[in-house]
């Protein structure tokens, strides 16, 4: 995993409710086993049509970025990892929405994707605001967990600290364990 603490970029809108994991991923993709090999499954269905492109579909407009911004329960559906790959392979690092399913949310982090909840009303404004201007820069700052979206908000948002760690440092959470070994032992030696 990167080491991520702060990203500046431009965002794909997807505004819709209710986006599962068969939608980010549907099912026949799921046979892969290296990580990077899943960005041209993302969206299959609705960026596809007959192995053409499907114009209207917002990844194949003119928006870009590695922000995706969309609205309720994003993830829902089945449990599948396969999801978060998918948009991390594809180039997603963040995915704002009104709210995430919660074993997505978990498979996000896990894969260094950070879910960043708004209320409604930035979600419309910011959804509204990359239409009209695809060029929209947001930050995400990891380190003091605050997202900036020029003229909408600039604010503090909840992450599992644990995952942060994770996120910041680069390493996943066995990773992350193994680092901790000389102290584990040292703890275990006090004891003995």
């Amino acid at each position: 995993m990167k080491k991520l603490t702060k990203i500046t970029s431009t965002a794909i809108p997807i505004p819709l409710n209710d986006i599962d994991t068969d939608q980010i991923i549907p099912a026949r993709f799921l046979k892969a086993i290296d990580l990077d090999d899943y960005a041209d499954c993302l969206f299959a269905d609705w960026r596809y049509e007959n192995k053409k492109l499907v114009k209207e579909f917002w990844l194949n407009r003119e928006f870009k970025g590695s922000i995706l911004v969309t609205l309720t329960n994003f993830g829902c559906g089945s449990s599948r990892e396969h999801a978060a790959w998918a948009l991390k392979d594809y180039g997603i690092q963040i995915i704002i929405a009104l709210s995430f399913a919660d074993i997505f949310k978990n498979n996000a982090l896990n894969n260094g994707i950070i879910p960043i909840v708004l209320n409604e009303y930035e979600i419309e404004q910011t959804i509204s605001a990359i239409i009209q201007q695809p060029g929209l820069l947001i930050t995400v700052d990891l380190e003091k967990q605050e997202i900036d979206i020029p003229g909408i908000c600039m604010k503090k948002f909840e992450i599992n600290p644990f995952k942060k760690a994770c996120i910041i440092n680069g390493v996943d959470e066995i990773d992350y364990l193994v680092k901790l070994r000389p102290d584990v032992e040292f703890f275990e030696k006090s004891f003995l």
